[in-house]
């Protein structure tokens, strides 16, 4: 564990984060990178998920949120940020396509279930759920989650459910969850120019429905 690498690290993104927020807001950037520095020291954080967290985090500061990170929302969940403000909260879950070695034979279903199971959880504890992730990478976001959920047929929730179901049974993801399940954004990340793009999920998709259509990915 290497302190003084990390510190100097989220201190040089830290600056160049806070020279596009108003003087005001730049406690609440310093709050999130005090926290990073603090989990590090505990060894719970490492430093390139922390650099999208803060870039993520200045994102939302700048539109009048409070920003906390690694917070539990439940006794099972710790999302990666968490924001507040007068018209509600925002959850944003940063995926960077890591898989684990035990699902090097599996990686595309088992990144698609890991997708489908935070907008599943997550959005039930906030306002607005969002994914961030790079901009190298590309996220299988099954398109039902772009279908109100009252017209979500009982066939298209149990296909999902059953991609859930190979990875997740302690606990299960839920039918009712799955249903209920939305997505509202999607942030781009660049962590060269250090900023964040928020697109719609509709947007997204399109972005990405040719891709995943052709590597036979599409949900």
């Amino acid at each position: 564990m290497d302190i003084e690498k990390f510190r100097d690290d989220v201190y040089t993104i830290t600056e160049l984060l806070s020279s596009s927020l108003e003087e005001k807001d730049k406690p609440k950037l310093n709050f999130v990178r005090q926290k990073l520095i603090d989990l590090y020291k505990q060894n719970l954080v490492k430093i390139n998920h922390s650099v999208l967290e803060l870039i993520c985090s200045s994102e939302l500061i700048s539109y009048g949120y409070n920003v906390d990170v690694e917070k539990s929302v439940s006794n099972i969940l710790v999302c990666d940020l968490f924001g507040s403000k007068d018209d509600g909260t925002t959850i944003i879950e940063i995926e960077t396509g890591f898989t684990p070695p035990e699902h090097a034979l599996d990686t595309v279903d088992y990144y698609t279930a890991r997708i489908i199971s935070k907008i599943a959880r997550y959005s039930q504890h906030c306002e607005k759920f969002c994914l961030a992730t790079p901009i190298v990478n590309v996220l299988p976001i099954p398109s039902i989650f772009l279908i109100p959920p009252h017209v979500r047929t009982d066939d298209q929730i149990t296909k999902i459910k059953n991609i859930c179901d190979r990875f997740y049974k302690r606990p299960q993801i839920k039918f009712e969850e799955i249903q209920n399940a939305r997505i509202h954004s999607v942030y781009l990340i660049n962590t060269d120019k250090g900023f964040a793009k928020e697109i719609d999920p509709e947007a997204y998709l399109d972005l990405t429905k040719n891709l995943l259509k052709k590597s036979e990915l599409e949900v």
